[in-house]
Parts: C-alpha cells; sequence; structure tokens
C-alpha cells in the first residue's frame, strides 16, 4: 500500500510581512520631504538692528541657538532621513515661533496680549534668554549631544547673560 505524502502547507510569516511592509513605508516616507525654510539673507528684522550685538555675543548665538532661533538653520545630513526630518522641523518650527532672532525687530504683541509695547515684548525675549541660559534649559541637551560646539561653558554663559542685561538697558533708552 502506497502512502501519499500531502504537500506541507506553508504558513504564513506575519512578522515578516510586517517587516516588509514596514521597509516599504520606511523608503516611501522618504520621498515625502519637509521645507526648509532658512538662509534668507534678509538681515531687515535681525536683533542687531534694535540692540548691540557685539562679535564675541553673535558667535555664541550662531553655535548654540542659531539652528533653531534664526533664519540660518544648517540642516545636518540627517535631516533628509525620514522621519527624523519631520521631528527636527516641527523642533526647529517651535524654536522660531518661540524666538527667532532673525526676526526680532518685526516682534508684536498680541492684541489683548501680557505686553501692549512692541518694545516690553522685545524685552521679555531677552529676559526669557537670559533665564534660559542661566538655568542650563538652553541649548538642549538633545541638541548639544550632537552639536558638541554648542554646549555653552560657565563663562559663556556669562558673557551672554551679561549682553543680555545690556541690551535690556538699551532698549529702555
Amino acid at each position: 500500500m502506497e502512502t501519499e505524502t500531502k504537500p506541507a502547507v506553508r504558513k504564513p510569516n506575519w512578522i515578516k510581512r510586517i517587516a516588509i511592509g514596514l521597509l516599504l513605508v520606511l523608503i516611501g516616507i522618504q520621498f515625502i520631504q519637509p521645507d526648509k525654510d532658512n538662509q534668507s539673507m534678509d538681515m531687515t528684522n535681525d536683533i542687531s538692528k534694535v540692540v548691540t550685538v557685539p562679535d564675541s555675543v553673535h558667535a555664541l548665538l550662531k553655535a548654540s541657538c542659531y539652528d533653531c532661533h534664526s533664519n540660518f538653520t544648517n540642516y545636518p545630513w540627517y535631516s533628509n532621513i525620514q522621519p527624523v526630518g519631520w521631528w527636527l522641523k516641527d523642533h526647529i518650527d517651535e524654536g522660531k515661533q518661540s524666538l527667532n532672532f532673525s526676526e526680532f525687530a518685526a516682534l508684536k504683541p498680541r492684541p489683548g496680549g501680557r505686553y501692549s509695547t512692541t518694545q516690553a515684548l522685545q524685552d521679555h525675549k531677552l529676559e526669557e534668554v537670559a533665564e534660559m541660559v542661566e538655568e542650563g534649559e538652553m541649548p538642549l541637551q538633545s541638541y548639544t549631544i550632537i552639536h558638541r560646539d554648542s554646549k555653552l561653558t560657565d563663562t559663556q554663559k556669562k558673557v551672554i547673560t551679561d549682553w543680555v542685561a545690556s541690551a535690556r538697558q538699551q532698549l529702555k533708552q
């Protein structure tokens, strides 16, 4: 008597299918790149048009603040890899919304808001700069891990906070 062998029924490999699906999604999202709104050479509304910014302070701001708080963002290579690029874009947009040194002169208080004049709002923004730097909240630790030269020493923090005090006095004059 001859025994019939049934062909082996292959069970679907769901893990493999999910992995392939995720890979296809990751490849597909690489074609959806966020805008990179920077490198505007327009200095009309730069903070230097409102208060004096010494070269030493400008160098510190450029190294530690400008990637997220100006129109001179230096996008790293990994900003082209999604979803990292989306996260960076969101982070940069949030930073610019909070304070954009390139648009400092154009700050306008909101109607009915806490600050009734442009000068009062600018003063508050400068006060926040000093506070964030003194407390070590800025630049963000997640930024300084990758950009080691952006980490501020105590001496550099003092240079910035002294400049802020001077700039706030300029605003009041």
